[in-house]
């Protein structure tokens, strides 16, 4: 007998005390991960400035760190899948604390960038989300929607702690000291954490053939399945370039327009902390009305918000749109984890959502050099901010269509 059949848990765990234990481990878990998505727009005006490259060249250790997130997220679901989510979590330890060292250290741009990419991103973050949503959403059924957002909250609280704790670190000990020492903290602290996890998720009931849950998840909105996910993973493109707009160049834009960086880091840190209302908001509205009508409305709140950005950039005005923001986008990402629960074979979800949330930091990856280079081109960010509307569009496009389809083809809930 195998370590995955040995260590399958009992059935009556699903929605159990055991089951809120793990959550708030996973909660804890996805804040130490989540911390090199958030301190490298910290120090991207101090890295641009020690290296003398340019503001798309700075942009370029979160790109390919967002890439490495995503394409480790997949290969880490299906590690998962096989194995269990702690032997993810084990590498990820490794990852995250060895990237941010080594990138203390780094002598060039590219050093840098590569340590992002490779050990934070490819093998480090990427255990503590993909992985994690899916996990969580095999544990919960009544409330599966609020416990995925709690679980999801642990990346926006690592959004509204790391960055304000970076810029103290920055402005008394130097970047470089101040990395060595993040990556020691969440190094250690996943890899203790990562030993609780090890308890595998409750054996899923397959639906038989021909009944109407197999149905839903042969066909999800009509569709084969191929094509709804290829949909979707484009739907996750197009939010996160508009999504990584405000996110990667809030701190350097404030600096253009003369608040300071220390400004910025306030703005990302509220902006990601009201994400987190956003996502508990969200995971209760995804309870009652389903994953892709939350996407639906979270699209549209994303778009309007982005929209406020072009008339307004005076400091009082960037604090409260800041917060609207992280309001308004914070339940997205989130969704597809569900939808992808709701409506496609439940025996593939670490896959299937491994591959969701890659396409969602690949928009990352994309938006967050996109924008820089938009603002090299032009020297403002008044046009990258168009850029991210127009991007959204097709997001919210995409989430009307697959509703549409939904009407012509009711389905269930899996």
């Amino acid at each position: 007998m195998n370590t995955a059949t040995s260590n399958q848990a009992d059935a009556s765990l699903i929605d159990s005390a055991y089951a809120a234990r793990r959550l708030f481990i996973t909660l804890l878990l996805m804040t130490l991960g989540g911390s090199s998505m958030y301190v490298v727009s910290v120090v991207l005006p101090e890295v641009q400035k020690e290296f003398d490259v340019s503001r798309a060249d700075a942009s370029l250790p979160y790109t390919l760190m967002m890439l490495g997130f995503g394409a480790g997220g997949l290969a880490m679901g299906k590690l998962a899948d096989k194995w269990g989510v702690h032997v993810a979590l084990w590498i990820g330890a490794v990852g995250v604390g060895s990237g941010f060292i080594l990138a203390g250290m780094a002598s060039n741009i590219w050093l840098f960038a590569l340590a992002h990419g490779l050990l934070m991103g490819l093998l480090g973050s990427s255990s503590t989300f993909a992985p994690l949503l899916a996990d969580t959403s095999l544990w919960w059924d009544k409330r599966r929607g609020i416990a995925v957002a709690v679980c999801a909250s642990g990346n926006y609280l690592a959004g509204s702690i790391w960055p304000a704790l970076a810029q103290q670190g920055v402005e008394t000990l130097g970047w470089r000291e101040t990395y060595i020492w993040i990556g020691i903290v969440c190094g250690l602290g996943m890899l203790a954490l990562s030993f609780l996890m090890k308890q595998r998720p409750p054996m899923m009931v397959v639906a038989a053939p021909g009944s109407v849950q197999s149905m839903a998840s042969e066909r999800p909105f009509g569709l084969p399945v191929n094509t709804a996910h290829a949909l979707l993973c484009v739907a996750g493109v197009a939010c996160c370039v508009a999504m990584a707009m405000p996110q990667v160049h809030i701190v350097a834009y404030c600096t253009d327009l003369g608040f300071g960086a220390a400004r910025g880091s306030e703005m990302l840190s509220l902006m990601l902390a009201c994400g987190i209302v956003s996502r508990l908001i969200s995971g209760a509205i995804c309870d009652r009305i389903g994953g892709l009508k939350t996407l639906a409305l979270g699209s549209l709140l994303q778009g309007v918000a982005l929209l406020l950005f072009l008339p307004f950039d005076g400091m009082v005005s960037l604090y409260v749109i800041s917060a609207l923001f992280g309001l308004f986008q914070g339940g997205i990402v989130p969704a597809y984890a569900i939808i992808v629960r709701e409506y496609f074979p439940a025996k593939r979800v670490g896959v299937l959502v491994g591959a969701a949330i890659m396409a969602t930091m690949i928009g990352m990856a994309l938006g967050g050099w996109m924008s820089g280079k938009v603002f090299d081109l032009t020297g403002s960010y008044h046009a990258a901010f168009v850029n991210g509307v127009l991007w959204n569009a097709l997001n919210l496009s995409i989430a009307m269509f697959l509703l549409w389809r939904l009407k012509k083809v009711v389905q269930p809930k899996v």
